[in-house]
């Protein structure tokens, strides 16, 4: 069996992680069979935490083919599931301003089961960016520089 895994690999650049989660994702049968498929998404997606619930906003899985009438709705909001102590530890976090929650991993696990991996990030300014990217060129740099 192939391993299904749709990243976001912006998430590292954009945000600075502090915390991560594991969590389970409630989908439909055809999100699920388009997600096995690779046709999903998270690149612009994020999570907000309403009523005591946690939901994966403008998660993009695209229609599947054979689906017919009963196919989704791509852009739904789609319901996490965490621990209660998960759950509550994100909310007081939340109210700290300047906090969000990203996901960076959708996968299928070993029970065919759709997870997501989570984190509580933190935005990164500008300057941060730019050094991030002066210490990626750096170290390609000496790797080069090593190799020969």
């Amino acid at each position: 069996m192939s391993k299904v895994e749709v990243r976001n690999k912006k998430v590292r650049f954009q945000f600075e992680l502090l915390e991560d989660f594991n969590a389970g994702i409630v989908l439909t049968g055809t999100e699920m069979k388009s997600i096995r498929n690779g046709k999903a998404s998270i690149v612009e997606s994020f999570c907000v935490i309403t009523d005591g619930e946690i939901f994966i906003r403008n998660m993009y899985i695209a229609e599947y083919e054979n689906g017919s009438y009963n196919n989704h709705n791509p852009r739904r909001d789609r319901k996490l599931l965490l621990t209660k102590l998960e759950l509550r530890k994100l909310e007081k976090k939340m109210k700290d301003k300047g906090l969000t929650i990203v996901p960076s991993l959708i996968f299928i696990n070993e029970k065919n089961l759709a997870k997501a991996h989570i984190h509580l990030a933190k935005g990164k300014k500008l300057h941060d960016k730019r050094s991030d990217l002066k210490d990626k060129d750096t170290k390609r740099e000496m790797d080069r520089a090593m190799k020969k």
